[in-house]
């Protein structure tokens, strides 16, 4: 209240007034009324059954007032905005004004404890997740059979909504962390990629339109593994950066952009929280990544490790092959690639493997099911 507060008043006195509140703090205000609301009216009931041993305390009303009604409801809305919220404030801190705002007006009062905004701002997730433990208290306390029955029932809803909760706000996140990448990763024309390719002035509108775009979309995909490795070419080292995705692995190189990223200031980028470090950083720099070369499915990349004894004939360092095969099972690429240390060539290795397998696996088994007829009737 105290961050949400100060801002109503610095935008009452035209401060600020380009920050959206619904973005930074949602429902937080009906969640609050709500919340208290739920509060008393189980602190009351408790209270009157101390105070007159002979009165029933009758949860039972008060918790189907509250959790089939808007308690749950209004904990969703704000855990669904959360990952955009704090994306949200994670662009706004580059801010000087906003900046100010944080540290001297909210940050510095004692009732916040020390504890900055993106603290406060994850406290109702852990509430939601701690209503089931108060449901389950209640039902080991209760002895009548039929509102036990109820409350466990109630109990069973409430996880099960946080179960959904759990798969949307995972969606949400992925979709974010995609749009992201959409906006890092460029797609280079086949002719700008390789200069075997000639195409004439005159045919390269009808040939610019370029889909690759529409691979990184969540539908479906998910990004696995991702980091910085040195790829070992004719006459040079050059840094890329790789991301391995369920179905196939993305080889980029690494372009800084000091002066300006998608025609705005550097220092507004803004930059998804679920996404490394290291890629946040290098955006907040102003770089993208260009693909290297198309993308290799996982069905036709072969993984190679590179033994140590080529290590100082060639002064390879924790270093892995990438071969790319056609569907004919020739070779159409190879990519040798060096990590900074040999525990974090084992990982890219492990992970590489793990995805082949696990891709493998699953088309194996829509195969198997794409095959399978039922059974011919014995009157035919």
């Amino acid at each position: 209240k105290i961050f949400m507060n100060t801002l109503k008043y610095l935008q009452s006195n035209e401060f600020l007034l380009d920050v959206d509140l619904w973005r930074l703090f949602a429902n937080l205000e009906e969640l609050n009324k709500i919340s208290l609301s739920f509060l008393k009216t189980f602190y009351e009931t408790v209270k009157e059954h101390v105070s007159k041993s002979d009165s029933p305390m009758d949860f039972s009303s008060i918790l189907r007032k509250f959790f089939q009604s808007d308690l749950c409801q209004t904990h969703q809305i704000y855990c669904l905005n959360y990952t955009s919220a704090v994306f949200y404030l994670e662009n706004l801190r580059q801010r000087e004004d906003f900046g100010i705002y944080l540290k001297q007006r909210c940050e510095q009062n004692q009732q916040c404890k020390r504890l900055r905004l993106p603290e406060l701002l994850v406290a109702p997730l852990h509430r939601l997740t701690r209503y089931p433990l108060l449901l389950n208290n209640v039902w080991k306390s209760s002895t009548d059979q039929t509102e036990k029955a109820f409350i466990w029932s109630l109990k069973e809803k409430v996880e099960k909504s946080i179960r959904d909760l759990e798969g949307k706000v995972k969606w949400l996140d992925n979709f974010q962390k995609f749009r992201q990448l959409q906006e890092v990763i460029i797609w280079p024309q086949v002719w700008d990629r390789d200069k075997r390719f000639f195409v004439p002035e005159c045919l390269k509108q009808s040939l610019r339109e370029n889909s690759s775009e529409n691979l990184l979309t969540p539908v479906n995909r998910l990004l696995l593994h991702e980091g910085k490795l040195t790829l070992a070419e004719n006459t040079r080292l050059l840094d890329v950066y790789l991301f391995l995705f369920d179905d196939f692995l993305l080889i980029t190189k690494i372009k800084r952009n000091k002066k300006k990223y998608g025609g705005s200031d550097i220092g507004l980028i803004p930059v998804c929280p679920s996404l490394t470090p290291e890629l946040q950083s290098f955006i907040r720099e102003g770089g993208f990544c260009t693909v290297l070369d198309q993308p290799i499915p996982l069905d036709r990349l072969i993984l190679k490790n590179v033994d140590p004894v080529h290590v100082t004939v060639f002064s390879l360092r924790n270093a892995f092959l990438i071969q790319h095969e056609n569907r004919y099972r020739q070779c159409i690429a190879v990519f040798l690639l060096q990590a900074q240390t040999e525990t974090a060539k084992k990982t890219w290795m492990s992970q590489i493997e793990m995805a082949i397998s696990n891709y493998t696996t699953q088309h194996e088994t829509k195969k198997s099911a794409a095959f399978c007829f039922p059974a011919e009737s014995s009157e035919i």
